[in-house]
C-alpha cells in the first residue's frame, strides 16, 4: 500500500510541475517572458497587404529576419482593410504573444484593440507607419520613414528643376494613410510661395492599376498637366502607362516624381520615364526585431526610430541599380 502511495504522490507531483513549466503559447510581455516553452519571442506581425512592390520587399525583410533572429513570427496579410488588422491583433492578444508590430492601415480607430493589448501587458510596436492617438502609452515605439521629409525632398527638387512646369497633379496614396497624408503635406509645404500649383488630386490606394486609372481620368479632365507627383512607385509607373497610351512621352513631355525607390521604379528612372526618386527604405527587418527583443527585456526604447534614407536621379539609379535590393 505504502509503495502504491508514493507511486501516486509522484504523478501528482509530476503533473503539477509539467502544468506550471508549459506556458503554451503565453508571455505576458514581461521583463524575461517568451511566447513558447522553447525560449524563442513570439511577434504577432499584422501586415497591411500586397498592395506594392515596397510592401513585398517590406514583408520579406521582416520574414527574414525574424527567421535569422530567432524569433517566432506569427504573420497576418490584412489586405489593406484596418478591420482585418484590428481582427488579427485581437487574435494575438488572445494568443498571448510577447510583442505586436503592425504597420496601420490608417492613421485613427486604433485605441480601443491596442489598449487590449496594453491591459495584456503586450508591448506594441508601430512600423512604417504612425497613428494619431493622443495615447502614446499605446505603443513602445515607432519605427520607420519620415514621410513629410520625403514629400518636402520631392518638392525642393521639382521647385529647382521646374523649368517652365507650373501644373501638378498629385497620385496619393491611401485615404487617411500616414504616408498619404504626411507626403503631401511636405510637398505643399516645399512648392509653397511658387508659380507651382497642384491642380487635380486623387488617392490611386498606392497601387499600379490604381495610377493609371487616376492618371487615365486626369489626361481627360485637366487641360495642361506639366508634372506628376505620386506618393509611391507603383502609382508613377502606373501613370506612365496611361501618358504612354494617350500618346505622351513620360519623363519629357510630363516630369515624373515618385517616392520609394523599388526596382521597377529606379529601372523606369534610368530609363529616363521618371525624372526623380525620393527612397523610402522598406528593409526594416532587423530593426524591428532588435527593438521586440528589448522591448520584450523591459529595456527602454527611444519613442521615434526614423530610418536613413536618400534620393535619386536618373544616373544615380543607373550606378545603384545592380546591387539593388529591392
Amino acid at each position: 500500500m505504502l509503495k502504491k502511495f508514493a507511486t501516486a504522490a509522484s504523478a501528482v507531483l509530476l503533473a503539477a510541475l509539467t502544468a506550471c513549466g508549459s506556458g503554451g503559447s503565453g508571455g505576458s510581455g514581461d521583463a524575461g517572458s517568451t511566447g513558447a516553452d522553447d525560449g524563442k519571442i513570439t511577434m504577432g506581425f499584422a501586415q497591411v497587404g500586397a498592395e506594392s512592390g515596397w510592401r513585398t520587399a517590406n514583408t520579406k525583410s521582416v520574414q527574414e529576419a525574424a527567421a535569422k533572429a530567432g524569433i517566432d513570427l506569427k504573420f497576418t496579410d490584412a489586405q489593406q482593410k484596418q478591420e482585418n488588422q484590428i481582427k488579427a491583433i485581437r487574435s494575438y492578444v488572445q494568443q498571448k504573444v510577447d510583442v505586436i508590430a503592425f504597420s496601420p492601415v490608417v492613421e485613427t480607430g486604433w485605441d480601443a484593440v491596442l489598449l487590449e493589448a496594453k491591459r495584456a501587458n503586450i508591448p506594441v510596436i508601430l512600423t512604417d507607419r504612425a497613428i494619431d492617438s493622443e495615447d502614446t502609452s499605446l505603443y513602445k515605439t515607432f519605427l520607420g520613414s519620415d514621410f513629410v521629409e520625403e514629400g518636402k525632398k520631392a518638392g525642393q527638387w521639382l521647385k529647382e528643376n521646374a523649368g517652365d512646369a507650373v501644373n501638378v497633379v498629385e497620385l496619393q496614396g491611401t485615404t487617411g494613410a500616414a504616408p498619404a497624408l504626411d507626403r503631401k503635406k511636405g510637398f505643399e509645404d516645399a512648392i509653397a510661395g511658387t508659380n507651382l500649383k497642384i491642380v487635380a488630386s486623387q488617392t490611386g490606394d498606392f497601387t499600379r492599376s490604381g495610377g493609371k486609372q487616376v492618371m487615365e481620368a486626369f489626361l481627360k479632365s485637366v487641360p495642361d498637366i506639366d508634372v506628376v507627383y505620386a506618393h509611391n512607385d507603383d502609382m508613377g509607373l502606373g501613370a506612365i502607362e496611361a501618358i504612354k497610351a494617350a500618346g505622351k512621352v513620360p519623363g519629357k513631355d510630363i516630369k515624373i516624381i515618385t517616392v520609394d525607390a523599388v526596382k521597377d521604379g529606379m529601372t523606369a528612372l534610368a530609363a529616363g520615364e521618371i525624372n526623380f526618386i525620393v527612397e523610402c527604405n522598406p528593409l526594416l527587418g532587423d530593426q524591428l526585431m532588435d527593438l521586440a527583443k528589448k522591448v520584450v527585456a523591459g529595456e527602454e526604447v527611444p519613442a521615434r526610430v526614423v530610418t536613413e534614407e536618400t534620393t535619386f536621379t536618373s544616373e544615380q539609379a543607373k550606378a545603384a541599380l545592380p546591387e539593388r535590393q529591392y
